[in-house]
């Protein structure tokens, strides 16, 4: 066919409404695994650095999909006629200028001790080892330094066999009970279990805690309380008797910019066009972390969550050639990996009228894991806003890709809540309807192992037409997506 010719025929198929389902099957077409692959390449690249919040690598990684959104044909949504909606993101960390002791031992700050969380404290006071937490008594710990080592004794969270959870586990169980009692300080020494999680502590609790204005996320575990973390190997140091913990610890607080990525494909429909349907993923990653020296210090996040940005801007594309009655709304959030702060930033404050959302389609992490298999969030309840939107997903998964999928992650119950761990649920909250599209965990999951090269371009393409299937469905449709009777999460 004369490619003039097939030119004004790719237009008719998009515009008369005599071939919807060709016009349809054209736009599908246009989420293409080599533009995703292309694009999952350049993003989990080194030369973004992992894309941290709050740094300069989630504003070049967060500039770098406006241009491509800008080249897809999407407008700008964000604020001040740009693709740009930036929020302040507040840091507070441990100051270098902290010193810590016992006895005549000097600790050198993230190598022979963590520092939980930010905190003021001066501390001189003797160390009580106890055996048995359990068994303390504000009679016996009062106004001194309670130390422990870690045991998963008495707890029965089913995760705190997992290292990367252990730690955290163990410190939220026993350090308010704690502190409650009167301890001056709280001292944890790594079991064997959590040693293997202490270098990856010293890097992250290193960055210390975030928030943003208004949000309720990253509260302190305790407030004015030290606790520290020492490893394994300073077990008999604190358990001799007669042992002071010496500890001056200043904390330190910084403010920067972290960004949302905003665009439209404005509707074609005069009333509808009013109306959006928005799509999201998180653009951020957690940069460079020395876990082990001589290795792989950047985490490219490929899949978490690179994996949907590209996405996403496939299905704009999409969009683009087949514009529905409703507008759809692209949302790159960022600082997610921080604490949900960008979407959290724009549920409060959104750049088209909040009640215009009919619907948020929310993916994280999509391209590991078995090739046939997926889990859809937000069908079970109370996690499910709208049977509607749900019935609408179902169907579309049904002629699309037909993943079987894993219910079991969507439950109440589940020990992860992983419901309540991505950009959708700020959402939710506010009561808009919200799906969220997930492949779910993997053995690299938040390790600098997480690359392009590992994923699956063929299981990504299948998501973005599953999300595209559900959007185009949504923004044709005559009504919005009906919120559930009574719709309240567990949290």
């Amino acid at each position: 066919m004369p490619s003039t010719l097939k030119t004004i025929v790719t237009s008719l198929l998009l515009t008369v409404p005599l071939f919807p389902v060709l016009a349809q099957r054209a736009a599908i077409n246009a989420i293409r695994q080599e533009d995703i692959k292309r694009d999952l390449y350049i993003l989990a690249d080194d030369h973004f650095r992992g894309r941290e919040a709050g740094t300069l690598d989630e504003l070049k990684a967060s500039v770098w999909l406006a241009e491509q959104a800008r080249k897809a044909g999407l407008e700008p949504a964000g604020d001040d006629g740009t693709y740009f909606q930036f929020f302040p993101l507040i840091r507070e960390r441990v100051s270098d200028k902290s010193t810590i002791a016992i006895g005549n031992r000097m600790f050198t700050l993230w190598k022979d001790v963590v520092v939980y969380e930010p905190v003021f404290a001066d501390v001189n006071d003797p160390i009580v080892f106890l055996d048995d937490p359990a068994t303390a008594t504000a009679e016996r710990i009062r106004g001194k330094v309670v130390a422990l080592q870690f045991s998963d004794k008495g707890i029965n969270d089913p995760r705190v066999h997992i290292y990367t959870r252990y730690g955290a586990i163990v410190v939220s169980t026993w350090a308010r009970k704690l502190a409650t009692l009167g301890a001056k300080a709280i001292i944890f020494v790594s079991d064997d279990l959590a040693q293997k999680a202490y270098p990856r502590a010293t890097q992250y609790n290193n960055r210390g805690s975030y928030q943003i204005t208004g949000s309720l996320f990253h509260r302190q575990l305790l407030n004015g309380v030290p606790i520290l973390w020492l490893p394994k190997e300073t077990l008999d140091l604190v358990r001799l008797p007669g042992q002071t913990l010496q500890a001056r610890i200043f904390s330190e607080s910084f403010t920067y910019p972290s960004v949302n990525v905003v665009a439209k494909v404005k509707g074609r429909d005069a009333k509808l066009s009013n109306e959006y349907v928005l799509f999201s993923g998180h653009q951020d990653h957690d940069g460079i972390r020395n876990l082990e020296p001589g290795k792989d210090s950047i985490f490219n996040g490929a899949d978490d969550n690179a994996s949907v940005s590209v996405a996403l801007l496939a299905i704009g594309k999409a969009f683009v050639q087949q514009p529905p009655r409703r507008s759809a709304l692209f949302i790159w959030h960022g600082s997610e990996e921080r604490g949900l702060f960008g979407s959290t930033w724009y549920a409060d404050n959104p750049t088209v009228p909040r009640e215009s959302i009919v619907a948020v389609l929310n993916a994280d992490m999509i391209g590991a894991n078995a090739p046939d298999s997926a889990a859809l969030l937000g069908v079970i309840p109370p996690h499910r806003s709208s049977s509607d939107l749900v019935n609408i997903a179902l169907e579309a998964n049904a002629k699309g890709p037909k993943f079987k999928l894993d219910t079991g992650w969507d439950k109440a119950s589940h020990p992860e809540g992983w419901y309540f761990r991505s950009d959708h649920y700020p959402y939710a909250k506010k009561n808009i309807p919200a799906l969220f599209y997930s492949s779910l965990p993997h053995a690299l999951y938040h390790t600098p192992a997480d690359e392009s090269q590992t994923l699956s371009i063929e299981k990504i393409t299948k998501f973005a037409q599953w999300m595209y299937l559900t959007g185009i469905e949504v923004a044709n449709r005559e009504q919005r997506p009906a919120l559930e009777p009574g719709f309240k999460l567990e949290r």
